[in-house]
């Protein structure tokens, strides 16, 4: 036997929601109003289908699913090249948004991306045949990372993650080594700009890019400084 699940995640209202997804490059492959507002959109092995939902509200929405494919980095480009033609930037905070590509400490690359219906898309690549969590590390700032970037884009909770890095970036006694003092601070400029709190991320970018890295530590972390640049040329909201 073959099987395939489908998600079927609610909306307020279909229209915004179809837009989102045409400007990923999926196609609307089915569409009625009545007896209900239903409809379904595709893009290679990805099928998803809405339904609508008047009292619906997006901004408390739980709903999420996962795409697993073997190209995340080409998805995450194509999306972004699509919502930047479509809304005129690429949108990450809000609704819709999309997140920033991680390797996650459970075998994964993957990124978030949620719809104007609030439903988060997970979109992931294994790295690895142990998908399982891995241990929390025992040194403070590793550990600080670990637990802010499962907060952050596993959990989707900015709020939680910025606790973490503010708690480990105000300790006395002990200091980060460059790497993780350039990665927590893009992952608190991050935050700040998803909670919309443009001053701690403009300070965060700042002592970031301030920090001197030799090539090969800068190669290390190469999607933390792409996504400095990124938060960097993000328009003011």
């Amino acid at each position: 036997m073959t099987e395939k699940t489908i998600p079927i995640l609610p909306c307020r209202a279909l229209r915004p929601v179809l837009d989102f997804y045409l400007a990923l490059g999926f196609e609307v492959s089915f569409q009625q109003r009545s007896p209900n507002p239903y409809a379904v959109v595709e893009r290679g092995g990805i099928e998803l289908q809405f339904f609508g939902l008047k009292q619906y509200d997006p901004t408390q929405s739980v709903s999420t699913c996962y795409v697993v494919t073997d190209d995340v980095d080409g998805l995450h480009d194509a999306f972004r090249t699509g919502l930047r033609a479509a809304y005129g930037r690429v949108p990450t905070r809000g609704l819709p948004r999309i997140g920033p590509l991680k390797d996650m400490s459970y075998g994964v690359r993957q990124f978030l991306m949620t719809d104007p219906g609030g439903n988060c898309i997970r979109v992931g690549q294994p790295t690895s045949a142990d998908q399982h969590h891995r241990p929390a590390p025992d040194e403070t700032f590793a550990r600080a990372l670990h637990m802010a970037s499962l907060f952050a884009d596993s959990k989707d909770d900015p709020s939680g993650a910025a606790k973490i890095i503010d708690r480990a970036l105000r300790m006395e006694g002990e200091r980060p080594t460059p790497v993780q003092l350039v990665r927590l601070l893009v992952l608190r400029a991050d935050t700040a700009g998803r909670l919309g709190d443009r001053e701690t991320m403009t300070t965060a970018l700042d002592e970031a890019a301030a920090v001197h890295l030799t090539a090969e530590e800068q190669e290390s972390v190469h999607d933390d400084i792409a996504r400095l640049k990124d938060l960097r040329n993000q328009p003011p909201r």
